[in-house]
């Protein structure tokens, strides 16, 4: 005796078919823009001001990705590595410290050695170079130009602001960075954390994508799409 074919209650009928009409495809479009922002590029939503004034907070930067190589999604595995992070470039990272997510700049490399002597900042033995007001306020924040290599960047400096102004010399390891703040006095960098592996670096960034101001989260449309020094 032949059994009837069952038929799908209506509920299931119409369970399955949400979950092929609707479901299905979120799950892959969410992938797809995880695995595009995990290896490919992605945004970074800045908080502090330790890179004040070169970032600001509320400033949403651009991470490329694929600065340094391309990644298997999710994952820390290079498919392809062909750069490794270079002096001056403005770098973000999962913390050795804690793994929180940090942008900071790179200002020593593998195999070089970095010292800090009352805030002036030498690398293998050669001073940066420095651009000060001559006249700034007694105590007042000092805005300066520093160049560690061909770029010129903005700095932070704030006098009475307890600080390690004094540091190393210290020799960066190989496959590390030395990463330093523009903010130099107000910055949990290198001198706090320690060197940062260049596996824990997740991209590099060079332009402010959008920013908003932290407390109205009006657009500040004079630093969007602006280029980071």
């Amino acid at each position: 005796m032949n059994k009837e074919p069952r038929v799908p209650h209506p509920r299931f009928r119409r369970m399955r078919r949400f979950v092929r009409e609707q479901v299905v495809p979120f799950a892959i479009m969410a992938a797809i823009l995880g695995s595009f922002r995990s290896a490919i590029a992605d945004w970074n939503i800045v908080p502090s001001g330790s890179m004040n004034p070169t970032i600001v907070e509320g400033d949403r930067i651009f991470v490329n990705k694929l600065a340094y190589g391309l990644r298997v999604p999710f994952t820390t595995w290079y498919v392809g590595h062909w750069a490794e992070p270079a002096r001056g470039e403005v770098v973000v990272f999962r913390s050795p410290a804690d793994g929180e997510r940090l942008v900071k700049r790179v200002v020593a490399v593998a195999g070089e050695t970095i010292e800090l002597l009352d805030n002036q900042l030498f690398i293998n033995g050669q001073p940066a170079s420095y651009r000060i007001p001559t006249f700034t306020p007694r105590g007042a924040p000092i805005l300066a130009t520093e160049q560690t290599s061909g770029g010129i960047h903005p700095l932070l400096i704030t006098p009475g602001v307890p600080s390690r102004r004094n540091f190393g010399p210290v020799t960066v390891p190989p496959d590390h960075c030395f990463v330093l703040g523009d903010n130099r006095d107000n910055s949990a960098d290198s001198r706090y954390i320690g060197f940062v592996p260049y596996d824990y670096i997740t991209g590099r960034s060079s332009k402010v994508l959008l920013s908003l101001d932290p407390d109205t989260y009006a657009p500040r449309w004079g630093r969007t799409f602006s280029t980071l020094p």
